[in-house]
């Protein structure tokens, strides 16, 4: 069995904030097993334990798996992570400042500890020590028949439970429903960038619940309180919520964005708590594995570019193209701001020639014989291709002094023809019906 002990540190005094924070820490754990338990959350050496070993697989092997909870785990508080075959020779293991418990054979591992590393042995630590015990080892030695009369059963179960003898059994933690955790940061903050350091170790805990629950967040929201010594006109504290275009846990990401909007935010009194909360949360769909060996991709991918530079210089200033499902060439394409979701629905492809390049206004051109001109006269080659359209497409427009806006439509009726010029190229051209019957050319775009 692979078994993991995360000891944290700078805990809370106060019974309830301390068992958020361990409860807080144990959410984290959850992303890679379910088997996570909190051991002796009111004393003075609390611990989170994690049962690994049905995980290796999932996460590409022991090492990988070791890498990647080592890696994360200072970000969070922990002092000290330590792993050995049972839950409790890693939590004494952790507890005597070492780390790897597969060094060595497990009993002669253990019988080298304090019996302090143990809390049920600590317990009689005075009795024991003037029986000449100083290890755990020791106190094993000692006749069973004896240990179980002089002392409570529960120092033997503990030991038996360490050694692998004994089956160990713990209420396991449960996920939350919702996410929400609270931050008491080590020393007033009175610029708001300062509060990045809290704010990734929530942010963290923040990925490992939607890990959990195979999830991703859409939004999410961080609340400061002001510390009580404050102007009456402060407040309590203030909060910002950051969105993104889709569905994402990716911590490094949502750091960016949300150094982007605290840079903007001017604290007005000094911030000593933060909580974050996941405000809207999707179901995130798992990539499949391949057997071959797949390309690594490096650096950011185009949305999350334009989503980060859009929390920088606001949305109105950041467009992307949207393609939507209209016949009318000018508005086939919208530009909207980069963070909005992008539509779902998928356009269908048009059989008919579409230019390059279209202008922003349509030229109409002069006729010669019924023939349209430019640059010389036309030879229309294919066509025509009848668009018509627009009647739901209402605009108002304003009148001479910006008020008393009449309601129009962008309706239009044009004949399409690809035509080519001597001089001009490919050209995309319409003809159009006029009042009175009358009819007239117009150039629309070029092909390449």
């Amino acid at each position: 069995m692979l078994w993991a002990a995360l000891l944290p540190d700078s805990l809370p005094a106060d019974p309830q904030p301390r068992t958020e924070a361990l409860d807080a820490l144990a959410t984290w754990c959850l992303q890679f097993t379910p088997r996570v338990a909190v051991l002796e959350a009111l004393l003075p050496c609390p611990a989170v334990v994690m049962e690994l070993e049905q995980s290796v697989r999932l996460f590409g092997g022991k090492r990988r798996l070791v890498e990647r909870v080592r890696e994360e785990c200072p970000d969070l508080g922990v002092r000290q992570l330590s792993w050995a075959p049972t839950s409790l020779a890693a939590l004494a293991v952790a507890r005597a400042g070492l780390s790897n418990g597969f060094a060595k054979p497990l009993v002669q591992l253990l019988d080298a500890l304090p019996i302090e590393t143990l809390t049920q042995v600590a317990a009689h630590q005075a009795t024991l020590a003037r029986l000449g015990c100083r290890t755990l080892g020791q106190v094993r030695a000692l006749p069973r028949g004896g240990l179980s009369r002089r002392f409570d059963a529960q120092l033997l179960a503990t030991l038996d439970q360490a050694y692998g003898l004994r089956p160990e059994t713990y209420p396991w933690a449960q996920l939350p429903e919702t996410f929400r955790a609270r931050l008491e940061l080590m020393a007033r903050v009175e610029h708001a960038p300062a509060m990045m350091f809290g704010a990734r170790r929530l942010m963290l805990q923040m990925a490992g619940w939607l890990m959990a629950r195979r999830s991703g967040v859409t939004a999410f929201t961080l609340r400061w309180c002001h510390d009580a010594m404050r102007a009456r006109t402060a407040g309590d504290g203030g909060e910002l919520t950051v969105r993104t275009a889709q569905a994402t846990r990716d911590t490094e990401h949502l750091m960016r964005l949300l150094a982007e909007h605290l840079g903007k935010v001017e604290l007005l009194a000094p911030v000593g708590d933060l909580e974050l909360l996941a405000t809207e949360v999707q179901s995130l769909e798992e990539k499949s594995l391949s057997m071959l060996p797949e390309a690594r991709q490096s650096g950011e991918s185009l949305a999350l570019v334009l989503e980060r530079i859009a929390a920088r210089f606001g949305p109105d200033r950041v467009l992307r193209p949207v393609i939507l499902e209209d016949h009318r060439l000018e508005w086939m394409c919208r530009w909207r701001p980069a963070p909005e979701p992008a539509p779902r629905a998928r356009c269908r492809t048009v059989d008919v020639p579409q230019p390059t390049f279209i202008l922003p206004k349509p030229l109409r051109l002069a006729t010669q014989a019924n023939r349209p001109i430019y640059q010389g006269v036309l030879q229309l080659l294919a066509g025509p291709h009848r668009v018509e359209g627009g009647w739901w497409d209402r605009t108002t427009q304003e009148g001479e002094e910006g008020e008393g806006g009449q309601e129009t439509t962008r309706q239009a009726s044009r004949d399409y023809w690809v035509a080519v010029s001597e001089h001009a190229g490919v050209l995309w051209i319409f003809q159009m019906r006029l009042a009175q019957d009358e009819t007239a050319w117009f150039l629309h775009g070029t092909f390449a």
